[in-house]
């Protein structure tokens, strides 16, 4: 970085040039950090031919949208009677525009001497000196003046007043800029101007009117290639930017930041905060490593992951103050990671948004690369990217996530997970875990042949014995396979799958509420694999089969509940059957001649409420109206032989209404 700076300085030290010099460099890398905190300082201790330090006016381009624009500024920053209040109008982005204020305050008062005049109606430009200046341009490529015009009127200080100039920007972008401006009028103009020059041949009109991936070679040479290069002859502003660019820059220096002297800059921002700024100190290296994983020099980003995480750091310690430092060291690469994967655009928000917990994460990691599990590939190359090294249990932290996409800091979400990772780590040290887990997450590559068989003998009495959690005993089966595949483990496959079943089935009825929390998911990610192997969708099938008979025997015991609120308790009986039950089939689990009964008691006016949350509930639910229409349609037959033998009333007008709307709801 000093032989960059001493580079720049010896262009400043020069007693006459006729050019400017670039510093070229990424979005974000910190460009303009560099200029603030290191280049200017040095390029003001520069004396001039005549003794003086030099002056630098620096001017960022962002949004400029006339050349008006850049010689207001430049005389503000120049006229010497100009007083700091107006000065201040533009020494921000926003204030390279005079405000409308400013400039009628320029029409009323003598603020230049005793002439008064219009802004609107000055010649700025030929209204300041700047022989003993420095200019400084940033943000070229953000301009929405055209670039050329820029530089062209740049060049006017630069080759015929001898000013010494410095352009920053991102020409990467700049070259993006000039391709892609106007695209569908060059790409118009091109097409015709070829027709009439006679290049384009009757077969290559009608592929003008193919679709682009239907267009193979038209001459010997691609159409699309046809149509870039007469455009480039055309239009290419490009090569009109390289021809100025020639005749005005004399060298072009590439910004490679330091990142370790940027980051104990923004680290020091953090000095009121004592133990944050601490640990940012002693983890500056894993801070710098987390960001160049990235793929980006955004350093912008980083800024933001930072202060995303002092929040986080700061409830932490509020909170959980004894917490293991390696679960905050790892908690802070995470921040950083999810920071530049959504907010670089380098996957969607979905493919985090969809991970609920640590678990699940460790388990799509290392199941997808046995499965060969594709969807699941961004997941494994974020993994191996930002935590290569990095053998913590607990590495995915669902409030992080969700605080960094939404910005919503989830209090009960921060303690579930917290409370989650200490006790992993407690589990860790104490190894009171359960021993499944490590074939989940793939910790058994790290054992011994003795402890790997000791191991699976554990996991095999934890299958049998139902402590696998339910949800996660295809992708447990079908690790074992692979591992039987590679003749690592030696088990009867059948014996293998009838352990499976039975374990299943104990799981399933010892924990019922994490089969409800599958019925409330709807989509069950556990078995949505594709993969060529016999067994495993046999077991996959055996899970589907238990998970939808553990569902039913759910909602027997959820319609005993709901219906129980039947005549007496209507207000539980409308929560539970619109909120908890919603998705439950509890008609299809319940004795249609009882629940006859108790409408008979229920009094008219809730009847008709009835009818109108039985069309609701149905109205979008395909898959629970087939689980329960069989007894719905039972119900319907109760009513109609009741209604024979009745006298006309307004309750068995309401059944028979009853009865009539849920044919219709079945048909």
């Amino acid at each position: 970085m000093e032989e960059l700076i001493e580079c720049i300085c010896d262009y400043i030290r020069k007693p006459y040039t006729d050019y400017a010099v670039m510093l070229n460099g990424e979005w974000g890398s910190g460009k303009t950090y560099f200029w603030n905190n290191k280049l200017r300082s040095r390029i003001e201790s520069i004396k001039n031919v005549e003794g003086k330090n030099y002056k630098t006016i620096y001017m960022s381009l962002y949004g400029i949208n006339s050349l008006e624009e850049i010689s207001k500024k430049i005389f503000i920053e120049t006229n010497p009677m100009i007083n700091k209040t107006l000065k201040k109008f533009v020494d921000t982005r926003e204030g390279n525009v005079i405000p409308e204020y400013v400039k009628t305050g320029l029409d009323m008062a003598n603020l230049f001497g005793s002439t008064s005049f219009s802004s609107d109606k000055v010649d700025f430009s030929k209204m300041f000196a700047i022989d003993d200046k420095i200019l400084c341009f940033d943000d070229l490529e953000r301009a929405n003046v055209d670039v050329i015009d820029i530089l062209g009127y740049i060049n006017n200080f630069v080759e015929h007043d001898g000013i010494k100039t410095i352009l920053i920007c991102n020409e990467k972008e700049l070259a993006t800029k000039f391709k892609n401006n106007n695209v569908e009028m060059k790409t118009l103009i091109a097409t015709y101007i070829l027709d009439k020059e006679g290049s384009l041949s009757p077969k290559t009109k009608k592929l003008l009117a193919l679709k682009e991936e239907d267009v193979t070679k038209v001459n010997d040479k691609p159409l699309a290639n046809l149509i870039e290069d007469k455009i480039s002859d055309i239009f290419d502003k490009a090569n009109a930017y390289e021809r100025i660019k020639e005749k005005l820059i004399g060298e072009t220096f590439e910004y490679v930041p330091e990142y370790s002297y940027i980051l104990s800059g923004m680290i020091m921002k953090y000095a009121y905060n004592d133990e944050l700024s601490d640990f940012y100190k002693r983890n500056t290296s894993q801070i710098i490593s987390a960001f160049k994983q990235s793929n980006t020099r955004n350093l912008r980003i980083l800024k933001h992951a930072l202060n995303d995480f002092e929040k986080i750091f700061n409830e932490v310690m509020k909170n959980h103050p004894t917490i293991d430092k390696d679960i905050l060291k790892t908690m802070l690469t995470f921040t950083i990671a999810v920071s530049f994967e959504i907010k670089a655009g380098n996957v969607s928000k979905e493919k985090l948004k969809s991970i609920s917990n640590n678990d699940e994460y460790n388990s799509v990691i290392f199941t997808s690369k046995i499965l060969n599990d594709n969807s699941q590939f961004y997941l494994r190359e974020f993994d191996n990217r930002y935590f290569l090294n990095d053998f913590s249990k607990y590495k995915f932290f669902k409030f992080v996530e969700v605080y960094v996409r939404t910005r919503f800091f989830d209090d009960k979400l921060f303690n579930e997970n917290m409370e989650s990772a200490k006790n992993i780590s407690r589990l860790r040290r104490s190894g009171e875990t359960k021993r499944y887990l490590k074939l989940l997450n793939g910790d058994y590559w790290k054992l011994s042949d003795f402890d790997f068989d000791l191991l699976w003998n554990q996991v095999l009495e934890e299958i049998k014995t139902g402590k696998v959690e339910f949800k996660e005993h295809v992708k447990l089966f079908a690790i074992i396979k692979y591992l039987m595949n590679l003749a690592l483990i030696e088990y009867p496959i059948s014996e293998l799958k009838q352990n499976f079943i039975l374990g299943m089935q104990l799981s399933a009825s010892e924990n019922m509420g994490a089969i409800e929390v599958l019925q409330d998911s709807k989509v069950d990610s556990d078995v949505d694999y594709d993969i060529d192997d016999k067994d495993i969708e046999e077991i996959k099938n055996e899970y589907i089969n238990i998970k939808n008979k553990a569902i039913c025997e759910l909602a027997t015991s959820k319609a005993s509940e709901l219906f129980k609120n039947l005549p007496d308790n209507l207000s539980e009986f409308y929560r539970q059957i619109v909120g908890d039950y919603k998705d439950l089939p509890v008609f299809s689990r319940y004795d249609m001649e009882n629940l006859y009964e108790k409408l008979l008691l229920t009094p008219n006016y809730d009847i008709y409420n009835i009818i109108n949350m039985i069309q609701i509930r149905y109205k979008e639910n395909r898959e629970l109206l087939e689980a329960d229409s069989k007894n719905l349609r039972k119900l319907t037959e109760i009513i109609k032989k009741n209604k024979a033998n009745k006298e006309k009333t307004i309750k068995y007008a309401l059944l028979d209404n009853l009865a009539v709307n849920i044919e219709k709801i079945i048909k």
